[in-house]
């Protein structure tokens, strides 16, 4: 008799029970999502650092909805509802989340605290040669322009029903920047994190797929085909200095980009100084490497199934697609404008590397002008607009930041 209810006992407190009696295939369908995910992630190679982890997570959280014990379950949307509203009579803070929140609501608050994405842009910085954005400033511009997605989308976000907030997390997308959309919506709109950063990062390794067609369809063969003279030799005092007067300039017009701006620009300042090598190579490879698996497994923890399968989902991915194309289009037609002034001297192929997937964008400049004529290099060129697009995002980013909090 003591067997068969030690059976019935661990029968009960399965998952699958849970599944047989309380219903659950919204978790089953995420659970196949995460699957999906996984395959994008380890064979088609999309984005693998972050996708696998996010992948990951979104397993491990949907499949503890079915544990029968609320306290056995890895993530707790409860916990994090009401999270700092100390008017809600469920209020809740990081000291609740410590007490009685599970494994990723505990890696969760480095997202929420918006620690992992300023980490990550510490990375970025270390690893970044912003010499080339040195070298032709008005790469600026080029950067500055394919933020047009960011405002489109932010627009037809409104006009789909959105508020404000889920608007401008939804509309950062377009900058191509993943940490910078995980930051932005975790402060406004945190419940919409996990298509957002899904969609973000999706987009981002299909740059190689969706940029080319639209490079081709508004640039002609002649205007692809130019040779980008070489640019000049940045000395170390510029590229020293450089990081210290973006860091004074942007704080000071955007407080609120501190957290992403400083981390970017004090990384680069380890990189371009010559007295901190082995801070900036352990914030390129080992923090960089802590950082992104943990980012990985907190943002997948928040695909939870009630919440990720939704109109607002399909809606997130739609805007999300229609925001990065038109950053790109913004880039190439302030490439096309320079293209003109310059009498010809400038590639407008180098515009769509504005957004700030450094440096796949770029890359992708470059094949398709290879394309169009075998002894163009663009590659560096294109570098400049590609990490003026880091700046523009995170700019960006503060902005609607200060708008919206």
């Amino acid at each position: 008799m003591d067997i068969l209810e030690t059976l019935k006992t661990l029968w009960n407190d399965s998952g699958f029970h849970s599944f047989l009696v309380d219903g659950g295939w919204k978790n089953l369908i995420m659970i196949a999502v995460s699957c999906v995910l996984l395959y994008l992630g380890i064979k088609k190679q999309f984005e693998p650092l972050l996708l696998v982890g996010i992948a990951f997570g979104c397993l491990l959280v949907n499949l503890s909805y079915f544990s029968p014990a609320s306290a056995d379950a890895l993530y707790h949307l409860d916990l994090w509802d009401n999270f700092l509203d100390s008017e809600h009579p469920d209020y809740h803070s990081y000291g609740a989340i410590l007490r009685n929140g599970g494994l990723l609501d505990i890696l969760y608050i480095g997202v929420k605290a918006g620690v992992y994405p300023s980490l990550i842009f510490m990375g970025i910085g270390a690893m970044t040669d912003f010499g080339p954005l040195i070298s032709n400033p008005k790469s600026l511009l080029l950067g500055a322009a394919a933020q047009m997605g960011v405002f489109l989308a932010f627009f037809g976000a409104v006009c789909l029903g959105f508020d404000g907030n889920a608007a401008a997390s939804i509309g950062i997308i377009g900058g191509a920047d993943g940490p910078t959309a995980i930051f932005l919506t975790s402060k406004l709109k945190p419940e919409l994190l996990g298509p957002i950063a899904i969609a973000a990062y999706s987009y981002m390794a299909l740059i190689p797929m969706i940029q080319p067609p639209i490079m081709r369809l508004l640039t002609t063969e002649k205007e692809r085909k130019v040779k980008m003279e070489q640019s000049r030799m940045v000395s170390k005092t510029e590229k020293i200095l450089f990081p210290i007067i973006v860091a004074l300039f942007v704080i000071l017009l955007l407080p609120s980009t501190a957290p992403l701006v400083g981390c970017l620009m004090l990384g680069n300042l380890w990189r371009e100084c010559g007295v901190t090598e082995r801070l900036s190579d352990t914030v390129q490879n080992g923090l960089m490497n802590i950082v992104t698996v943990f980012l990985g497994i907190s943002v997948g923890a928040t695909t939870v199934a009630s919440r990720f399968l939704s109109l607002e989902t399909i809606k997130i991915v739609g805007l999300g697609l229609t925001a990065f194309c038109f950053s790109t289009i913004g880039g190439l037609l302030v490439g096309k404008l320079m293209y003109k002034l310059t009498g010809g001297k400038v590639n407008p192929l180098i515009g769509s590397a504005g957004v700030s997937a450094v440096p796949m964008a770029a890359r992708v400049a470059q094949s398709e002008g290879q394309k169009a004529n075998p002894s163009n290099f663009l590659l560096m060129h294109a570098m400049g607009p590609n990490v003026a697009g880091v700046i523009g995002s995170a700019i960006a980013a503060g902005f609607l930041l200060a708008v919206f909090k």
